[in-house]
């Protein structure tokens, strides 16, 4: 399947298109976001924040991709076990007077929920933006590390 971009030059009339409007919305949730085919996202979102997970042996990384989403405008939430990361990307318009030819970022709100493993330490987890990619940093419970125990030889008497 094509899309054909909405030119610049075409007529306004057909960007206020409700028609229109519907059918680049059902494009937009049914090829742009289907690469995210966990469950992780909430049905009431308005889009979906691409993420990677990172594991190693003392920590797992959250990192979210939230271009121009403002800090003061994301929520981190950990409860039994559950970390929940929501927020609003806003439109930023900057005069009534203006019509958009052609508009792709979303906006709106997200919400994400991740179920966290045992071994995950919820009273260690901080989190960080910079460059438009939040950063949550869950640090692993200590006793969960792997603990090598020697093997030693037995002697019969």
């Amino acid at each position: 399947m094509v899309r054909n971009p909405q030119w610049p030059m075409q007529s306004t009339a057909k960007s206020n298109d409700p028609v229109r409007h519907f059918m680049d919305q059902l494009f937009n949730d049914v090829f742009l976001r289907s690469n995210t085919t966990d469950e992780s996202s909430v049905v009431t979102s308005q889009w979906v924040p691409l993420v990677d997970i990172v594991e190693t042996s003392d920590k797992f990384v959250i990192l979210a991709d939230l271009p121009g989403v403002d800090p003061k405008d994301i929520d981190v939430q950990m409860e039994k076990s559950i970390l929940t990361i929501r927020g609003e990307r806003r439109l930023d318009r900057q005069t009534d007077s203006q019509t958009f030819a052609l508009t792709e970022r979303l906006h709106g709100s997200f919400h994400r929920r991740f179920a966290l493993p045992d071994s995950a330490d919820p009273d260690g987890i901080s989190a960080s933006g910079n460059n438009g990619v939040l950063e949550i940093v869950i640090p692993k419970r200590p006793e969960t590390t792997p603990r090598r125990i020697p093997v030693g030889l037995v002697h019969h008497s």
